[in-house]
């Protein structure tokens, strides 16, 4: 029995179901060694549809793991690949001594109030040691109602996963668990032990303008800037701006809502990306994909493929732990990597863009596997928030020993 972590992952773009499962349970043996896995994570694209209502069943008995959780995606990463709108399946496995592994499922229904029920919230009996993996049905699951009312329950502990994708309606994404098919909600796992799970979320913008403090406001319609009316400073933003940004802008409008009101200077990182949404000329005020307070400090951001690709390098460098050390065995550090839909070719001149991204900053290679989402979950300035446009990465690796 191992007492580090032990990780294995595997890819395969085998349109035939049944001999894609063969390749990833014959590489994800291979790389475990005799060891058994207690956590399997699936990513599987719709073109496996006729395979997929026990897959999760037969993974398990084939692995003997203990967990499984997965979902269908529209694109699939594993290894160094991102195979775009292609088939592909993706199973990656950990080895976890030392690790409770709590599995949980949830489903929302609205309240005659007016607001959102949900069935079920996980639990964790230490949270600085807690992390938690949740996958989510898009047309069905509110995530980012979720992770405020879990901010109440478990606060500090970080929340990472996606939103299936690749379907076009409610019923067309699909969540695997070891006891088989989920259509709608959501399904997680809590990690508490010895194993340490390092987040970064890449939001890819870079700022434009001068921050601006919210004056006036009602709900996701920003009404004054600095005292002076929103659209007006939008407009004067736009103006200064070069004929590159005002393009890159007006294709894509974004805003950066300050996580910490506290602050006077932002960096990296210290704003959440939320799209603008249009303006209202007889309000002279502009609409963000959010809610919006007064007292919050605002700034107006573009995103190119440069500043999206800089943006998660430095991440991974600064926030997911640094490359491996020598004394960390091939096999014992693990990556999850959940990245937006619109990213990948659609963005990058260059396939595999972020996976690539992920394996530089660590140097040597890893066990990886992901999927492109419909909205990816990742912690921002503490605070756990459903994302687009962004790479969401997960690190494993064993928790340093408490003196």
């Amino acid at each position: 029995m191992h007492s580090t972590p032990r990780f294995a992952a595997a890819l395969s773009t085998d349109p035939q179901s049944a001999r894609a499962e063969e390749q990833v349970l014959a590489s994800v043996r291979e790389q475990l060694r005799g060891t058994k896995p207690d956590l399997c994570v699936l990513f599987v694209s719709h073109h496996h549809g006729g395979a997929l209502e026990e897959l999760g069943q037969r993974l398990v008995r084939a692995t003997g793991a203990s967990v499984l959780l997965g979902c269908t995606g529209e694109s699939i990463i594993g290894s160094d690949r991102e195979v775009e709108r292609e088939p592909a399946l993706s199973l990656w496995c950990a080895a976890l001594p030392d690790v409770r592994l709590k599995t949980f499922a949830s489903t929302a229904r609205p309240t005659v109030e007016g607001g959102i029920a949900f069935s079920a919230f996980p639990s964790a009996e230490d949270t600085s040691r807690a992390a938690i993996l949740l996958l989510a049905e898009p047309y069905s699951f509110p995530a980012d109602a979720y992770l405020r009312a879990l901010a109440e329950k478990l606060p500090g502990v970080p929340v990472f996963g996606g939103m299936a994708s690749g379907g076009m309606g409610p019923g067309q994404n699909l969540l695997f668990t070891e006891d088989g098919l989920v259509a709608q909600g959501a399904v997680g796992v809590v990690l508490e032990g010895a194993i340490e799970v390092r987040t970064v979320v890449s939001q890819g913008c870079r700022p434009v303008g001068r921050p601006w403090v919210v004056t006036q406001c009602n709900d996701n319609l920003l009404q004054k800037l600095g005292g002076r009316p929103a659209l007006e400073v939008l407009k004067e933003t736009l103006a200064a701006l070069s004929d590159e940004e005002r393009a890159l802008f007006q294709r894509g409008p974004f805003i950066g809502l300050a996580i910490d009101a506290s602050r006077s200077q932002f960096t990296r990182g210290d704003f959440l990306v939320r799209n603008l949404l249009g303006v209202s000329r007889e309000q002279n005020a502009v609409a963000v994909s959010d809610v919006v307070r007064r007292g919050q400090t605002v700034q107006f951001l573009v995103r190119d493929a440069a500043s999206a690709g800089e943006d998660l390098e430095q991440l991974m460098l600064t926030q997911g732990g640094g490359a491996l050390t020598e004394s960390e065995e091939p096999g014992s550090v693990g990556a999850l990597l959940f990245t937006c839909n619109g990213r990948g070719r659609r963005m990058f001149d260059a396939p595999n863009h972020d996976v690539d991204c992920v394996r530089r900053s660590l140097v040597r290679a890893v066990p990886i596997a992901g999927f492109f989402a419909q909205g990816e979950l990742g912690p921002v300035g503490g605070r756990n928030f459903l994302h687009g446009y962004t790479a969401s990465v997960a690190v494993f690796r064993a928790r340093a020993k408490e003196s």
